[in-house]
């Protein structure tokens, strides 16, 4: 038996190595013999899920009006970028404002160059139309700020309701339309009811359960939240449609090895996009940019579950259903 300086036996380190080798595989196929026996019971996951996101969205619509959080860019109201270096008490400013314009969502912010505060913005869904009503706002920031802007100091961008309003639903139709197109591409390629509905059902909860945990953080979606919802559609369908090719078009192996194989190249495709949006929320500094981050990776956490015990159990069902019928 060999031994390197340190005492320790090579052939003592590559048994220990092989012991625990063989206790991974002893979980792993233990995971997935539950799994094998359970996934019609497992399928009650991804549909409670649902039921409680819908749940939470008529809360949502009950209390607001509507089944998210908007924002100025889809309501309506003023952007007021300041330029002021030196360190700002931002939240303090917040509170002064909201307590002054009482009813209104209003957000401050910083500007960072280089990790230095550069200026604050200053978001208000206040009728920026109303000369005296933003007026008032200018007035009432300058006093917390405790200087006057002039007017090469600010810059004031104004969304009416009606034209936030106007878009907001532009952008919902656009979603929809997405929605029913990528619909019709799968029950092209599929041509088979119940593979294409599956498909459609796991991208569908994926949107329902992601917007209603976006509701739950009580995040303000912007138009850059609804393009995120249309990222979602993609990296949705994409691993679904993964799966249901190779369970439905693919013969070799048993449906629980091609589950498998499906499942290992989908987790590795899902992982990266995930490492990815991590770097990218670790690094950006745009608000834009952090709230897609933010839902596409939310999305994406519930894809795994709607997409490898949702899709899977349903698509299963009906193999053994249709076997069934053949025999």
């Amino acid at each position: 038996m060999v031994e390197d300086n340190s005492g320790v036996s090579f052939g003592e380190d590559k048994n220990k190595a092989k012991k625990e080798i063989k206790h991974y595989r002893t979980i792993l196929n233990r995971v997935l013999r539950f799994y094998d026996v359970n996934y019609r019971r497992l399928l009650f996951i991804p549909f409670i899920m649902l039921f409680l996101a819908f749940i939470v969205i008529a809360i949502q619509i009950g209390k607001s009006g509507s089944f998210i959080n908007k924002d100025v860019s889809l309501k309506g109201g003023v952007t007021i970028v300041v330029s002021h270096e030196g360190k700002a008490d931002l939240l303090g400013l917040e509170k002064k404002l909201s307590s002054r314009f009482v009813g209104h969502d209003i957000s401050v912010r910083a500007i960072k160059k280089a990790g230095k505060q550069t200026g604050i913005i200053v978001v208000a869904d206040i009728d920026g139309t109303s000369k005296k009503e933003l007026d008032s706002f200018i007035s009432s920031l300058e006093s917390f700020l405790g200087f006057k802007l002039d007017e090469n100091q600010y810059s004031i961008e104004i969304m009416g309701s009606s034209l936030g309003a106007s878009f907001f639903k532009e952008t919902i139709i656009a979603l929809l339309l997405a929605f029913l197109l990528m619909s019709v591409v799968v029950f092209i390629y599929f041509r088979t009811f119940v593979p294409s509905i599956a498909v459609i059902l796991s991208a569908f909860s994926d949107i329902v359960v992601t917007l209603a945990i976006v509701d739950l953080l009580g995040m303000k979606l912007s138009t850059g939240g609804i393009a995120a919802f249309l990222m979602l559609i993609g990296y949705s369908v994409d691993t679904d449609m993964l799966l249901t090719t190779r369970l439905i078009k693919r013969k070799e192996g048993t449906v629980l090895d091609r589950t498998i194989g499906a499942f290992k190249t989908g987790m590795v495709m899902t992982i990266t996009t995930i490492a990815a949006i991590i770097v990218a929320l670790l690094f950006t500094k745009s608000d834009i940019v952090t709230q897609i981050m933010t839902i596409v990776l939310i999305g994406l956490c519930v894809d795994i579950v709607n997409t490898w015990i949702q899709n899977v159990g349903i698509l299963r069902i009906y193999l053994e259903r249709k076997n069934k019928m053949v025999e």
